[in-house]
């Protein structure tokens, strides 16, 4: 990854990455920092990960809010566009990034988690881009990171993979409903990516072992889908509108031969 210093195609473009703190957040976010964005990231857990991806990021060159926030919960979301506002008064990247949802079965699987899981995972970036398109007035681009969970059937992931098939619809209606104030939406999905949210599946192991039989021969990296992510949010990408770019090695196209 190089410098904001030695590539500048995002340079003075602001960002914003939910979720940004680790994992494949925070992979997106030291990705659109090392071409030149300044960003503004959420957080809801860990402190210390995230004053270490803001020392990351700012070493990089750019400037960098970090802000906890709780994306269930609207409020909170207005709060974390209010700081945005505050710091940097424009808005040229929204990244969909932040997730959430229980492992269970559609019977084991309560009211309260299927609740949860929508309204971080399919409300928070709706509510987002309501607020994110407020602060793009030259237009911008928005990236929602989905997974191949929306389309395939995957063990102890009933309302994670309805959610994220609820936000590739969302990812549809706004790239049309926004492309007259010029502003590019698209999805990004990641196969199977080591990070710790897979901790928490009964079947981590075998998931990892599936991703590793791709035709690419590896698992998908955070890095691999975050420069995907980095280039949706260019103008070379502009044609690009309301798709799902698959970045799995081409693990859903079958076993290798």
């Amino acid at each position: 990854m190089s410098t904001a210093e030695e590539s500048g195609p995002l340079s003075g473009k602001v960002a914003l990455v939910t979720g940004g703190s680790r994992g494949i957040g925070k992979a997106v976010a030291l990705e659109l920092a090392g071409r030149g964005a300044d960003i503004a990231f959420n957080y809801f857990r860990s402190h210390e990960a995230a004053a270490a991806t803001e020392q990351e990021i700012r070493a990089l060159g750019v400037e960098c809010l970090r802000v906890r926030a709780h994306l269930g919960d609207p409020e909170k979301i207005g709060e974390l566009f209010t700081r945005v506002t505050e710091s940097f008064g424009r808005l040229d990247i929204l990244v969909n990034n932040a997730a959430s949802g229980v492992q269970r079965t559609l019977e084991e699987l309560e009211e309260k988690h299927w609740d949860w899981t929508m309204a971080v995972n399919a409300k928070a970036p709706w509510l987002c881009a309501k607020e994110a398109v407020k602060l793009m007035e030259g237009g911008g681009h928005i990236v929602n990171i989905t997974s191949e969970g929306s389309r395939t059937v995957l063990p102890y992931y009933f309302s994670v993979g309805t959610s994220k098939a609820a936000l590739e619809a969302v990812t549809r209606y706004m790239a049309v409903e926004l492309a007259p104030r010029g502003i590019v939406v698209n999805a990004v999905s990641g196969g199977y990516v080591e990070t710790d949210a897979l901790a928490h599946f009964p079947n981590r192991d075998e998931m990892l072992e599936s991703g590793r039989r791709s035709p690419a021969g590896r698992l998908v990296t955070s890095a691999d889908i975050a420069r995907v992510v980095a280039f949706l949010c260019t103008d070379d990408a502009s044609m690009i509108r309301g798709q799902v770019v698959v970045v799995d090695g081409g693990a859903t196209l079958g076993p290798p031969g």
